[in-house]
């Protein structure tokens, strides 16, 4: 067997300004065997294709991965874009010479300007030069999909894991199903719904209800004869296109009745649970109030989840510690490119300084926050990641000062957007993790694959920043079907 592996990846947040082009895209691409050598030990979909092919005996034909490099998060792909790294996929395909699969590691969520689905689009596009062979793709479960990409593939297996700790594990699946299709072992028969249900991301964690409900459905129904595999994505609510929201897939063994009762029961199952991906948590005053509280009586650390905030501009939590003289804590980053480059050419390490950091991208970010303190680091780490999300991927980041408040407080500026999934985010840049009583990331849920191990306690919290906003009502829609719960116009129109 010689199975084609290709992927084109973003998760594109359409309310933000600046176009994502292919500067973006061209210094994270990987083509040829690249792609063998950057994925090979990591939990990705590719290593799990990979290890699959090599149980079967199968050759891998690697064509391009396509991914944006770190940097600052950006809007609509441009169609200049997207015709590139399509064309380069179609195109390598076609010089790959006879090929019984492709394997297609695509994201779900991508918003091209002037391509509707474009997922679905890339498949119908290696469709027309391989013809009938097996198209298999594997989704981030944040996918905004429907029927137009089943139409188009053999079978579409998205993750069940948020935060994402099952890459390789849907990968081999995928990969599996791919070498049974071409024995003849398996004809998968896959069935799509949208259950017209939008969500913010902070609640779509697979290991808390409602969630959990839906995985453990899917779960049931796989354990049933005949049943291969049944996917939930709650979508990516952040992009105004037209197949927003949550999206089920269920995939048989030759049997499109029975794909079609898993699939409605997964979704009449999701609608049911609608009202609890609606919920208030409480703003930045309240929580930080509430935090200390915690801290007082013996529980920490405290694991603030700011998960509003993709530029990592915002600085409503940081004043917030500061205001209510919170003490043991460090902010992983706040992203600055102005302040950092300041501070690379006209200080060092030893320095002490004051800076007006954050609050530079809009208003919902909140105000710059002055701040003073000693550099104790300055450079550009270089590590590799320990917890399960990633863990011995290596991490190259930009231009890093962390200051020291004092008190055991600590603030690191970066000129992009920097996280912390893992405490590699802190320890790369001198802080020890163990002496802080509150940790504030800016992270919805991924965070908790590693702090659940460490925090005493998960707190997410409702602030403004760009842009996973807990509230999507803010957001104003174009594209967004009608009847999608809880935003779409017949929604908004009853509660008016």
């Amino acid at each position: 067997m010689r199975i084609a592996i290709a992927s084109f990846v973003d998760e594109t947040m359409t309310f933000l300004k600046e176009p994502t082009t292919e500067a973006r895209f061209e210094p994270g691409t990987r083509r040829g065997q690249s792609i063998i050598e950057g994925n090979e030990g990591i939990p990705t979909y590719i290593n799990g294709y990979l290890k699959v092919l090599a149980e079967e005996g199968a050759e891998a034909v690697p064509i391009v991965e396509a991914r944006k490099a770190p940097g600052p998060f950006s809007s609509w792909v441009t169609k200049k874009c997207f015709e590139k790294y399509t064309s380069e996929i179609v195109e390598g395909i076609k010089k790959a010479g006879k090929l019984d699969g492709v394997l297609l590691a695509l994201h779900g969520a991508m918003a091209v300007d002037g391509v509707p689905k474009p997922e679905a689009e890339i498949t119908r596009r290696v469709r027309s030069v391989v013809g009938s062979i097996p198209i298999m793709v594997t989704l981030d479960l944040h996918a905004n999909e429907d029927h137009e990409l089943t139409d188009a593939s053999d079978g579409v297996f998205i993750l069940k894991t948020y935060p994402h700790v099952d890459s390789e594990d849907i990968g081999m699946t995928a990969a599996r199903c791919m070498a049974g299709t071409i024995r003849g072992q398996i004809r998968p028969v896959q069935v799509c719904r949208k259950p017209g249900l939008a969500s913010p991301s902070i609640f779509q964690g697979s290991y808390d209800h409602p969630m959990k409900a839906i995985y453990d459905r899917c779960r049931e129904w796989e354990r049933r004869e005949g049943v291969y595999c049944v996917s939930v994505a709650p979508g990516f609510a952040y992009a105004d296109v037209p197949d927003v929201a949550m999206s089920v897939v269920a995939i048989t063994d030759g049997d499109p009745h029975l794909a079609r009762e898993v699939a409605d029961d997964v979704s009449a199952l999701a609608w049911s649970l609608r009202d609890a991906f609606v919920r208030k948590l409480p703003g930045a005053k309240e929580a930080i109030s509430q935090v200390m509280q915690f801290v007082a009586e013996g529980q920490r650390p405290v694991v603030i989840a700011d998960g509003a905030d993709r530029i990592g501009d915002s600085t409503h939590v940081l004043r917030e510690l500061i205001a209510q003289g919170a003490r043991n804590w460090a902010v992983p980053g706040i992203n600055d490119p102005a302040v950092a480059r300041d501070l690379e050419a006209h200080a060092k390490v030893g320095d002490r300084v004051t800076v007006s950091v954050g609050g530079w991208y809009g208003e919902l970010s909140g105000h710059p926050v002055e701040v003073t303190g000693v550099i104790e680091y300055a450079g550009r780490p270089e590590y590799k990641l320990v917890g399960p999300m990633g863990r011995g991927r290596p991490v190259q980041e930009g231009f890093v000062v962390r200051l020291n408040l004092g008190d055991n407080r600590h603030v690191v500026i970066s000129d992009r957007t920097r996280g912390a999934n893992d405490s590699t985010g802190f320890t790369s840049v001198g802080i020890d993790v163990g002496t802080l009583d509150i940790i504030p990331l800016k992270s919805r849920v991924h965070h908790r694959a590693y702090w659940d191990t460490v925090g005493k306690v998960n707190f997410p919290i409702d602030v403004h920043g760009y842009f996973e906003l807990v509230d999507l009502s803010q957001f104003e829609y174009k594209n967004l079907p009608a009847d999608v719960y809880p935003i779409g116009r017949n929604w908004r129109a009853a509660r008016a």
